[in-house]
């Protein structure tokens, strides 16, 4: 059994992005895993003033939600980011809390198997090329890990436009996978 932490960054109700976070959580579940679905709707989260006091200290100076949620990050065995794409790159809150978990950097971790889930409004093969490469720039901070799969859920623009598409049962398996 693993510990699966999905991380849902999209922030607006009856988002696709989530859907296909639980719809990987529903996968992994499946499979026997212990599974965290993490949303950053609701979440207090500032943003990283670039101070690096984590790096001495093991700990932002920031008392908000971010902490518990590195906290699941770093005992998980497999971690899964889902974001809708903005303007050909992943959502702000996602880059953000990227950026806070820079007190993780010297830490010990669990994790070794990365998965993004992206949805956009675009349809085109390379709408989320940015995102992925921006995920990348964090994995490779993280020796130990990769990234092992990538689900694409492109026009579905609108709040639940992902309803019925054939991408949930997708990352519902891919979560099955894990």
């Amino acid at each position: 059994m693993k510990k699966v932490v999905a991380i849902s960054t999209s922030l607006r109700p009856g988002s696709n992005s989530h859907a296909l976070a639980e719809q990987f959580a529903k996968g992994a579940e499946a499979a026997g895993h212990q599974v965290e679905l993490v949303t950053l709707r609701g979440k207090e989260m500032k943003f990283c003033v670039g101070c690096l006091s984590c790096q001495k200290t093991g700990a932002c100076i920031f008392k908000d939600d971010v902490p518990a949620i590195m906290d699941s990050v770093l005992s998980a065995d497999v971690v899964c980011w889902a974001t809708p794409i903005y303007y050909y790159e992943m959502s702000g809150q996602m880059k953000t809390l990227i950026d806070r978990m820079n007190a993780m950097y010297p830490k010990d971790y669990r994790f070794r198997d990365i998965y993004l889930l992206t949805t956009a409004a675009e349809d085109e093969a390379f709408v989320p090329e940015r995102a992925e490469s921006g995920l990348q720039g964090w994995i490779d901070c993280y020796g130990k890990c990769s990234l092992k799969g990538h689900l694409f859920c492109g026009g579905v623009g609108g709040p639940n436009e992902v309803e019925g598409n054939p991408k949930l049962r997708d990352a519902y398996e891919m979560g099955r996978a894990v």
